[in-house]
């Protein structure tokens, strides 16, 4: 009788089925798929999805929040424009597993998460995975972090209902924000690029579903 294979010995099959799959989407970035790869999203991952952590969708965590699509997360993190030397601010850590690829093509990540709970068990995986270049706030994402500001690159990971005008204001000059935008089910992923003067260069990116970027911190955290 044939032994069968654990879904431990088929993890790099399955990895390099859905890297094969966010190049097809556009995901080409060699960084960005490097840091995807070298991520493990099934220490991201509750156990009762564990398996369909290399699965190209997105899965429920707690607090009613989820962990982002990997064709997303790439799409995002490719569309911020990375360089080595960034301060990167995010807003929503959730699982920590969007915050751990910033980590990976950045100097620092600055990330603010509203949901106690989401927070400290973050920072419990980037203790694990030996990340030392990840700054947390418990607090409001939707305020940044004027203290921290500017910055070179931000990234929201969920929906604004609008303009997020408190955040473009905290960007350096030739600085990028990518965030979900718009109140329905379903928004615009854009990309708005500080010119320097004031004013930003805005594109409309792809139909993305986020949940709504919400004021305060959470009193269930």
């Amino acid at each position: 009788m044939t032994d069968q294979a654990s879904p431990s010995e088929d993890v790099p099959s399955r990895l390099s089925t859905l890297i094969a799959s966010l190049q097809a989407q556009g995901v080409t970035d060699t960084a960005v798929l490097q840091a995807i790869k070298s991520t493990p999203r099934d220490l991201f991952t509750p156990d009762l999805f564990q398996d369909r952590v290399w699965e190209d969708s997105a899965l429920p965590i707690a607090c009613g929040q989820t962990i982002s699509q990997p064709f997303i997360v790439g799409l995002m993190t490719q569309a911020l424009r990375l360089e080595p030397r960034a301060r990167v601010l995010e807003i929503g850590t959730g699982s920590g597993y969007q915050t751990t690829i910033l980590s990976k093509l950045s100097r620092l990540v600055y990330t603010i998460e509203r949901y106690r709970t989401l927070m400290k068990a973050a920072e419990s995986r980037f203790k694990q995975l030996e990340l030392t270049n990840i700054v947390t706030k418990f607090g409001d994402g939707g305020l940044g972090w004027p203290e921290q500001a500017p910055f070179d690159r931000i990234m929201v990971t969920a929906a604004a209902s609008d303009e997020p005008v408190a955040l473009l204001a905290q960007l350096k000059p030739n600085g990028i924000l990518v965030a979900p935008i718009g109140k329905g089910p379903v928004q615009v992923l854009k990309r708005y690029t500080a010119d320097g003067h004031g004013g930003f260069a805005v594109e409309a990116m792809t139909e993305v579903r986020f949940v709504p970027l919400l004021d305060g911190v959470a009193k269930e955290s």
